[in-house]
């Protein structure tokens, strides 16, 4: 093992950053058999939850199962921490029904941590990266504010808010990722350097409150479902897969490891028309509408000034009051995110049913930092600019937990295959959220912070939580993400899916229907099913009933998909000219030149290219894939 101060020999991989990314990045890239070191500004802050202390929700919690299937920790840390667990949509259809979970803040950072220190092939070592090293277009290493470089064949850039970072308090203005903590200093500079462009996004968290000194007697109390739908998935994993850190770390308390208990409630309220008229009078003071913050601010997550101004015939919004973890009394106040003056606050919160008597002891806040817009990037997240430079998370634009890990996950992966001089891997936008998000980011770009949601995704229904694991098989089994007896357990799995998904369809129940038949008209809950079925275990028989409940719009959406997969099979060379194509309009040329997409699904997708460009781009390319097969191309 690589130690930190070893400087004659490099890294396969440095990664930048220890927020979600950069851990997901970390552990993917030490399983891929690279030696990794992951680098923190504090390794106090390891998986810190700066915003809300949830996991999962709409998109999100598919995402989170989808890492689960692709070897990532997430799902396991959350499972582990949780404090309440939540299906979200359970009126709704069973495609965009989704998990999710409230965590102990400290609790999983804690875990999180020691995941890190107990993983094969990685070194964490705390120090401020403030620059890159790049020679002839090509990373090799990285700066620190210690004086120490180090030298790596990939580096992953995972910095989440922290970059030229400022926080914002009405008029008073700080330096910080998060309000007290440190700044990025240096390596924006060295991007532009040489030749990444940035730009400024900005987000915002509540404030969090003493929760003795709140009133809960009347609000409405959001309690945890009976029966948690947890992240992983068990039924796949051996009992040492399942418990890798508690049964070989020293420090694990097993009290923090509920794996499925509920332990605390939620609270609903909502903001009064004192409130409206509060934030109306002071809006002059925010530095949002004061001009202060430039920086463009996700429209799904807004400030409650943004609220009251956009929605001003609404009387009230909701605000859901939620404990922070079991080991301290710390609320935190969703919904309530503003960057208003501490005393507006003070009288903002005092207007709100239940928080009168409120103390905070943490103020509300916006941060305003430097993103690098992802069109920057290619499919497996490597810079178009940089060689061997990958990006992940909030730096490639995106806001929440659930999306900087899943790019963490690949970058870490794509950047320890890189630096082993293995293939690449990449995910179609058919299979999964977070081909959805990748090809989103790389294809589109973004004017706002980017957050998921199901209606992102073309082919949802075929996107279902509970599938994660069958969809990703191949990728598992291709590039050794999970273990050899784990893939057994899947294949095995996935054989009786379609085993039971055909043979409910004919066998016939006491009704003289179908099984499949009775599923549909009745529902699952009112059939007996054979004692065979009853004894599977529950990713299957969910995923069994899920295909007969979904089928004909399934089949329809295979074929939607294998379509969209056939023109993503159809590569773009690296070395393709673009430039005075006859035929193309200067507009394609300018996009495709600029974006550089890898396939001609991904080209049909940008925003500028029209049906008729991808026609005429087509019949160059088949030409150039001619030329280069008779070998007349060098």
């Amino acid at each position: 093992m690589l130690r930190p101060d070893d400087r004659n020999k490099p890294y396969d991989v440095v990664i930048c950053g220890a927020g979600h990314a950069g851990c997901e990045a970390a552990i993917a890239a030490a399983k891929q058999g690279a030696e990794v070191l992951l680098l923190t500004g504090n390794l106090d802050t390891i998986a810190q939850m700066s915003c809300n202390p949830a996991i999962g929700g709409q998109g999100k919690g598919q995402i989170v199962r989808e890492i689960d299937a692709l070897g990532g920790e997430m799902a396991l840390n959350t499972d582990f921490t949780a404090i309440q667990f939540k299906l979200l949509n359970t009126s709704k259809g069973k495609a965009v029904q989704a998990p999710r979970a409230q965590c102990d803040k400290k609790a999983y950072q804690f875990r999180m941590k020691h995941v890190l220190e107990l993983q094969k092939n990685l070194v964490i070592f705390q120090a401020m990266v403030t620059g890159l090293i790049v020679e002839d277009l090509n990373c090799n290493g990285v700066e620190t504010s210690i004086g120490l470089n180090f030298y790596a064949k990939s580096v992953v850039v995972t910095t989440g808010t922290f970059l030229q970072a400022s926080t914002h308090i009405g008029q008073s203005k700080g330096e910080g990722g998060r309000l007290g903590d440190h700044v990025a200093k240096g390596l924006s500079a060295h991007f532009v350097k040489h030749g990444i462009e940035l730009k400024r996004f900005k987000t915002g968290t509540p404030p969090r409150l003493l929760g003795k000194s709140l009133n809960l007697n009347g609000l409405e109390k959001q309690s945890g479902d009976e029966k948690p739908t947890r992240f992983s998935f068990y039924d796949s994993r051996t009992e040492d897969e399942l418990f890798h850190v508690e049964h070989h770390g020293r420090w694990i308390n097993r009290e923090f490891c509920n794996l499925g208990k509920n332990l605390v409630d939620c609270f609903l309220t909502e903001t009064s028309k004192e409130s409206h008229n509060i934030i109306s009078k002071n809006l002059h003071l925010s530095p949002l509408y004061k001009g202060d913050i430039v920086g463009t601010g996700p429209r799904y997550c807004p400030s409650i000034e943004d609220k009251v101004v956009r929605f001003s015939s609404k009387d009230s919004h909701r605000i859901h009051l939620e404990p922070e973890g079991i080991h301290s009394d710390e609320w935190y106040i969703n919904g309530l995110s503003t960057s208003l003056p501490f005393p507006i606050q003070q009288d903002l919160i005092r207007s709100i049913r239940g928080l009168e008597n409120a103390i905070m002891i943490r103020p509300a806040y916006a941060v305003e930092y430097d993103y690098a817009p992802p069109t920057q990037l290619n499919s497996n997240l490597e810079s178009l600019i940089v060689n061997s430079l990958f990006f992940a998370g909030q730096i490639n634009g995106t806001s929440g937990y659930e999306e900087a890990a899943a790019q963490g996950l690949v970058a870490g992966i794509n950047a320890a295959r890189k630096a082993l001089e293995k293939n690449i891997f990449l995910i179609k936008r058919n299979e999964g959220y977070i081909g959805v998000l990748i090809d989103d980011l790389i294809t589109k770009g973004v004017t706002e912070p980017y957050r998921m949601f199901t209606s992102r995704a073309e082919y949802r229904l075929l996107f279902n939580h509970g599938s994660a694991e069958f969809r990703y098989l191949e990728h598992a089994k291709q590039f050794n993400l999970l273990t050899s007896s784990r893939v057994s357990r899947i294949e095995n799995n996935a054989k009786l899916v379609d085993f039971w998904s055909l043979h409910l369809s004919k066998l016939k129940g006491s009704t003289g229907l179908s099984f499949a038949q009775e599923i549909k008209s009745k529902g699952e809950g009112a059939c007996i099913f054979p004692p065979d079925f009853n004894v599977l275990c529950p990713t299957v028989k969910e995923q069994v009933v899920y295909n007969i409940l979904y089928d004909g719009y399934l089949q329809r959406e295979l074929k939607a998909a294998h379509r969209l997969s056939s023109i993503d099979d159809i590569p773009i060379p690296t070395s393709f000219d673009f430039q005075n194509l006859p035929g193309l309009r200067n507009e394609c040329i300018e996009k495709l030149s600029s974006i550089r997409p890898s396939n001609l699904g991904q080209a049909s997708r940008i925003s500028g290219v029209n049906p008729s460009d991808i026609s005429i781009l087509q019949i160059y390319l088949d030409r150039h894939t001619k030329i280069v097969s008779n070998g007349r191309e060098s």
